[in-house]
Formats: C-alpha cells, structure tokens, sequence
C-alpha cells in the first residue's frame, strides 16, 4: 500500500454532508488520502468527487461480509474503504464510465488489493443477461453497495461531460433499477445498503419494501437536533423481518467545530458504522 501521512483535519464549522471536507485532503489536484492516509484515491480534478457520503457507505458494510459488489463506484472510494477495513473481503466494482473504472483500477492496484479486486465497465441498469455476461454473477455478493447519483435530471445544470452528469443526475424513478440489480446479484441473506439524499427516502422504501425484509433506516444529520439531510437504508434478502427506522447520528458535536467520537474514528479508519 502507497504511505502518507496522517491526514489531520481543520476544525469545520456546521456544515452539511454535501460539504468538502479536510478528510479528504487535496495533496494533488487529482490525489486524496482517506482513512487517516491508509487509502490514496485518485479522483477527477472536476465533477464528481467521493466524499464523506462515500467513506460512511463503505464504513457500513458487516464485517461478516465475504463478497462485495459496489455499484456506480466511480473511482472506488466506497468499495476500497470496506475492502480496506475488512481484510477477508473481496469485491467487484461496477461503473459504466470508462473514465471512472480507469481510476478506480488504478485505486485498485496503487492500493495493493489487486488480488480481492476488480473493477467492471458495466450499465447498473443494464437487462440481467448483459450483466451476466460480462461476468458478473447472480446471487454471489454477500454486500451490495451504492452510491446513486443524488440530483434529478430536471434540478440544477447537467455538466457537460456526459460521465459527471450521469455521476449526479438520475431520475429517482431509476433507482429501481439499481435496487433491482442489487436483488439479482445479491446471495440469500445478503444485505443490500445504499446512501441517498433523505428526500430520496419514499422511492427507496418502495424499490427496497417490494424486494427485502429486515429494512433498516439511518438518518444522517450534520447537527443534533437539526434535519436530516442522508439517510442509509439496509435490506436483507429473504428476510421478512420487520423495518426499524433509527434515530438520526448527528457527524458533529452539539459544541464546536468538531466531529462526533463515531464519526471521527470511521474517517480516521480506526472505527466503523454499527447499526
């Protein structure tokens, strides 16, 4: 694995989730450190870039998981964060831009997990026998990540390179498509987890509620007592467990600058999401 110093942050004021942040510190235009320095990522110099949304997802993944599927892994943080933090794993990463797997396999290998992983140039939404025959098997993942695109087609400006508007815009119908796939290539009994804007809530509980038992949902607040502005949400294939909606975790302390002691240790890669 490439060394790095620690990665120490500067005191940040209430921000959101959608917020830069000195967890990912900018050591080049294009090269970030993540988990105190234990990952190196290569991310584009403009467009979409991972974040803490991304390190949280990939934070939350059972250390009891086996396989990994990351779906949209755009360079990978998310998958390269859960296979960093459970040495057993291994994992395919999936994105249909080619610019993005480029980096993500270079992510891949610069962090010496070449042999538990492998990124995929593949359509989330493509028909199940195109995915299957680009080698990505049926029900073989313990795990199912994702990070869809956050915004609507119809709010905001599409960028003008066709892989960063794909990487923030989708139509929230679409995601059906993505909690789709996940049921396809997700083993029986394996959890399903996907981070998303918290309006996004009522079509992932549809696309989750018609297809897994055991849904869990976690509320992600920048500050005690204010609005959530994430959510994750976890299924369990074959489950029929009933839901359990969490309180909202809060990434920053009621006083100051700081992060919450959680928080903290999961983007200093010394702690994970239990929930």
């Amino acid at each position: 694995m490439l060394g790095a110093n620690q990665v120490k942050p500067r005191p940040q004021g209430a921000m959101s989730l959608d917020q830069p942040n000195d967890f990912v510190k900018h050591q080049t235009p294009t090269r970030d450190a993540f988990l105190g320095g234990r990952l190196i990522v290569s991310q584009p110099g403009h467009g979409f870039r991972a974040g803490l949304d991304s390190v949280i997802l990939g934070a939350s993944v059972s250390v009891e998981s086996k396989t990994l599927l990351d779906l949209g892994t755009g360079s990978g943080v998310a998958g390269l964060v859960a296979l960093a933090n459970i040495p057993a794993l291994s994992g395919i990463l999936v994105d249909r831009d080619p610019e993005a797997l480029a980096l993500a396999r270079l992510n891949i290998e610069e962090n010496d997990i070449g042999a538990r992983a492998t990124a995929l140039e593949l359509d989330v939404a493509a028909k199940g026998s195109v995915r299957k025959a680009a080698g990505l098997p049926a029900e073989h993942f313990t795990t199912v990540i994702a990070n869809p695109p956050f915004f609507e087609r119809e709010a905001g400006t599409l960028a003008n390179h066709q892989g960063r508007a794909s990487a923030r815009h989708m139509a929230w119908e679409e995601l059906d498509l993505w909690v789709k796939a996940a049921a396809t290539h997700a083993t029986p009994g394996g959890e399903i987890i996907f981070v998303h804007v918290a309006q996004a809530l009522p079509h992932l509980l549809a696309a989750f509620e018609s297809r897994f038992g055991a849904l869990t949902i976690l509320p992600l607040s920048p500050r005690k007592g204010q609005e959530s502005t994430r959510v994750l949400i976890r299924g369990i294939k074959g489950s029929r467990a009933p839901l359990r909606l969490l309180s909202a975790r809060a990434l920053h302390e009621d006083a100051g600058r700081g992060f919450s002691r959680e928080f903290e240790a999961i983007f200093r890669g010394t702690g994970r999401l239990v929930w």
